[in-house]
């Protein structure tokens, strides 16, 4: 079986809010699926709107998952990511964007993030998001006018999660915005692992769920041929 290639889409946003909460990426929603891919023989890539180093948040030194990423190759090559616009997305067999605070800010909003999206979507690719990762797929329309997420099962961080963490920070709620694009949203109990999988579209809540949506991507691409 030929290599597969993930690209992981990452936000460039530092803080967040009014009161300027530090942020980025959330390092075990990078770390974990990166473990799972890895370990599979997949492919990571890195690219971000801006390109560059990527601001991260949520480091924890005890998670034996996060200790490696810290000192792989890998972070190294995060840290030098692609900019979005300058990568083909028809070369990678799935996107995927790790969540963290930071993707409300840039990644919520990014025309080309928007562009990329319903290419990948359009060229038959999986597309796949977690915790706050979803807000990528905000104001994506496909060929035929229809909102991405329009009737299609998902999960995202929940307003429940949202109320306990960051509610004052935020520009808005995930779990209400999706919704409000015609999603069919789905959540556990706060911080519970939960992935949603509608066809080609797949979704995680939380940091808990970076790790088994990261195995339900191996599993379709290990299905294709």
């Amino acid at each position: 079986m030929s290599v597969k290639h993930v690209l992981f889409i990452l936000t460039n946003a530092a803080e967040i809010g009014p009161n300027k909460r530090a942020t980025g990426y959330f390092f075990p929603e990078v770390a974990h699926p990166y473990e799972v891919f890895d370990h599979a023989g997949v492919a990571v890539e890195y690219a971000s709107p801006l390109g560059g180093a990527i601001p991260e948040d949520g480091y924890d030194a005890a998670d034996p998952a996060q200790l490696a990423f810290r000192n792989s190759a890998a972070i190294r090559r995060l840290n030098r990511s692609r900019k979005l616009a300058e990568v083909d997305v028809n070369d990678y067999d799935a996107i995927f964007f790790p969540g963290g605070l930071g993707p409300m800010v840039d990644i919520a909003v990014d025309p080309e993030v928007k562009r990329v999206v319903a290419r990948a979507w359009e060229a038959g690719k999986i597309v796949a998001a977690v915790c706050h990762g979803p807000a990528a797929f905000l104001g994506v329309k496909l060929e035929d006018g229809t909102s991405l997420v329009y009737g299609r099962k998902l999960t995202s961080f929940s307003n429940a999660e949202e109320a306990g963490y960051a509610q004052a920070d935020v520009p808005f709620n995930l779990e209400d915005a999706l919704k409000a694009e015609g999603a069919q949203y789905a959540s556990a109990d706060v911080w519970q692992e939960k992935v949603v999988v509608d066809g080609r579209l797949m979704t995680g809540q939380n940091p808990a769920s970076g790790g088994p949506l990261a195995k339900e991507i191996v599993k379709a691409l290990k299905g294709q041929a």
